[in-house]
């Protein structure tokens, strides 16, 4: 039996490129770095300055992985104890939660009520009044609203009201290309709404590993500091730089593909009578309310893989479905057909009990 593999745009594998630019590139001791701040690894050195420009910042910093960016960036940003204006939904809060472990790096959250993904700027002022909030985190695209892209001109509201206050914001921008794609924009106007930005390599770009933390110069060097307290340093990490440089070449553009093959799969799921989308999809993701359903989310997630499609759970009652290069519009529209047929059976199952 085919799998088709909606739980996320992580489970891509990398292209032929990419596994040829890895085995040819040259390589050096990325973890031993000069007077200019950067390390031996000259392929690793080239990928981070490409971030860097992209995005619109003076340093960029390879991270084994997008956790691993946000903890090193709030390590960086703020000292124990700190106070982190974060989204409810935030995924740094939610699903990652480093940061604000006690027996982590112990930061106190300051919860801000963020419906679609945006924070409620009332609230958000608030807390920056009230408490001594040392970072403001966005998030962009926000992934526990299916993937919402949110506009630029709010992300500016959220850093001027920031800036008043003399605190820097922090963006989780793990698919910022995506969000970029969405609002017809370039990645880099996103990024000027927050001082420092994180983004994968290794979601709808396709890369084996890794995600790009970017930032002030002075900020990078501190940062690069902590990723190695952590045990971040590289060495040869000009290997996998290679795939993250193809990534950024070839891979940005096609994301649109994915934000294609979302709606048609989210149109021919709209089809199925008593099914919920449960938001607007913008960009690869679309979330399924199945509460009317006498079936948790985690045997509804257990049927689906026994016919061959594979989802992620969101919360009990709530299930994922990422689109990505790996699958084709024919492998949506056909998981589609698979979920119609089993909620017509889960349906008349529950309504003869």
């Amino acid at each position: 039996m085919s799998i088709i593999d909606l739980r996320s745009d992580t489970v891509t594998q990398p292209t032929q490129a990419m596994r040829q630019a890895m085995m040819e590139a040259e390589v050096g001791d990325d973890g031993r770095v000069g007077s200019d701040g950067k390390g031996e690894d000259s392929t690793m050195n080239r990928l981070e300055e490409m971030a860097a420009k992209i995005l619109g910042k003076e340093r960029g910093l390879f991270m084994a992985s997008g956790t691993m960016g946000n903890l090193v960036a709030l390590m960086t940003h703020c000292r124990r104890g700190d106070h982190v204006a974060v989204g409810e939904k935030a995924h740094t809060y939610r699903t990652e939660k480093g940061p604000f472990m006690d027996d982590l790096y112990g930061l106190i959250p300051v919860v801000i009520p963020d419906p679609g993904g945006m924070l409620n700027l009332a609230l958000l002022e608030k807390a920056l009044k009230d408490q001594p909030v040392r970072l403001v985190c966005v998030e962009n695209t926000h992934g526990y609203s299916s993937g919402s892209a949110i506009k630029v001109e709010d992300l500016r509201k959220v850093r001027d009201l920031a800036n008043e206050y003399g605190v820097p914001v922090h963006m989780d921008g793990a698919r910022i290309f995506n969000a970029a794609i969405a609002l017809s924009t370039e990645a880099k106007v996103i990024a000027e709404c927050a001082h420092t930005v994180m983004f994968c390599l290794s979601k709808g770009l396709s890369a084996p590993v890794g995600s790009m933390l970017v930032g002030p110069l002075e900020f990078i060097a501190r940062a690069r500091e902590r990723r190695k307290l952590i045990g971040g340093q590289m060495r040869q990490a000009g290997v996998i730089a290679a795939a993250g440089i193809e990534a950024l070449n070839r891979m940005v553009g096609r994301l649109a593909e994915d934000h294609l093959k979302a709606k048609a799969l989210a149109k021919a799921l709209s089809g199925i009578e008593g099914l919920v989308i449960a938001e607007d999809v913008q960009t690869n993701m679309v979330k399924l309310d199945i509460s009317s359903l006498n079936l948790s989310a985690k045997e509804f997630q257990s049927e689906l893989a026994k016919r061959g499609v594979k989802v992620f759970i969101m919360s009990p009652t709530e299930i994922r479905l990422v689109t990505h290069k790996d699958v084709s519009e024919e492998d949506c529209l056909l998981a589609a057909k698979i979920i119609g047929q089993f909620w017509k059976e889960c349906r008349l199952l529950t309504a003869s009990r």
